[in-house]
């Protein structure tokens, strides 16, 4: 229950609390000038020697006496009530407190999380200037590698999708990639291989068969695994697969990809390796959210399907992401080889 609804309900206790003492108080000072007027009936009634009026008298005590009754007795059941609300909003209280502490908790989470994301960001631009200052001081000029240009075939892109325990939709991002492809320009220049329940077998038989330009993959990772799924209908616990070793398979493969993305929490801690064996990778930076990752993948084959850079493709999918406010807009990380321009490699090659 959110903090303004346990306020809303304190206040109501309080206020019902309130109104039963206020009211109890009133009905105990009529009980008691209703005892009074009973007492001074009957005092009255013990001085008279009038028989008539002996019998008014300690007619109208009855009377009073009676209604001094009726108004203890609900005097008492409102103090009942009045004690009854007091407890109840006690209790609100204490769960107010632990709901206020929890909100208290989010929130610094998320402050935690954003100068994380702010100091990421601040280490990377120091990185990337100090890379600069010192090349310039060095006088050393790097030649870039001049990647081959895209032959005259079909961007093809591998995707794989593993989540044996059914919590992330694997199918849903793969979906939205598919349509983002059929609408762009250049539709016809890319072929996806899709397998939304990926084991290890499918990866290294796609790898061979399909001779991928892009391996993509989407469910669940660590800083030094990737969880595939095994050969089994049901729900189950994943296949584990050490980062070394899915780097190690990408590795063997005689003509290798030019992109690994890696679609899952944590991942751009294995990135850094890839890019030994592929120009690039591009991992996500910390736990992202299911429909953010989703946002991410689907924006950037629409851009590479319409012919721009890798580097194009990468940052306007996280300008997509923040533009339509998903919090998680900082998490996609593009790491290159050395000798490797983000920005001068298209994936997509349009025809002139």
């Amino acid at each position: 229950m959110s903090v303004s609804l346990y306020r809303s309900q304190l206040q109501r206790k309080r206020k019902a609390r309130a109104d039963a003492e206020r009211k109890a108080g009133a009905l105990r000072s009529k009980e008691s000038g209703k005892r009074a007027d009973a007492a001074k009936a009957l005092a009255a009634a013990g001085k008279s020697r009038n028989a008539s009026t002996v019998k008014s008298k300690q007619s109208a005590a009855a009377r009073c006496e009676s209604q001094a009754n009726a108004a203890a007795k609900e005097a008492s059941s409102l103090e009942v009530k009045a004690a009854r609300f007091g407890k109840e909003a006690a209790e609100l209280e204490r769960k107010l407190a632990r709901a206020e502490k929890a909100e208290r908790d989010a929130a610094e989470k998320l402050r935690a999380r954003r100068q994380r994301a702010a100091d990421r960001r601040a280490a990377t631009q120091q990185a990337e200037f100090e890379d600069r200052l010192s090349a310039a001081e060095d006088q050393v000029s790097t030649v870039l590698r001049e990647l081959p240009a895209p032959k005259p075939e079909k961007l093809r892109v591998l995707l794989l999708g593993a989540a044996s325990y059914g919590d992330v939709r694997v199918g849903r991002e793969q979906e939205r990639i598919r349509a983002a492809v059929r609408s762009a320009t250049h539709r016809d220049l890319v072929d996806l291989d899709v397998h939304p329940a990926a084991t290890t077998r499918v990866f290294l038989d796609a790898l061979t068969r399909f001779r991928p330009h892009v391996v993509h993959f989407s469910g669940h990772s660590a800083d030094d695994l990737i969880k595939f799924e095994r050969d089994v209908d049901d729900h189950h616990e994943p296949a584990i697969v050490s980062a070394e070793a899915f780097a190690r398979a990408i590795a063997a493969l005689d003509e290798k990809p030019l992109l690994v993305l890696l679609n899952s929490c944590h991942s751009a801690a294995q990135i850094k390796h890839l890019v030994d064996i592929v120009p690039f990778a591009i991992g996500m930076s910390d736990s992202i959210l299911d429909g953010d990752a989703i946002a991410y993948a689907a924006r950037f084959y629409a851009v590479v399907a319409e012919g721009q850079s890798i580097r194009s493709a990468h940052l306007l999918s996280r300008s997509d992401m923040e533009l339509n406010g998903l919090r998680d807009h900082d998490l996609p990380t593009l790491a290159c080889a050395p000798d490797v321009d983000p920005a001068a490699t298209r994936l997509v090659t349009p025809p002139e």
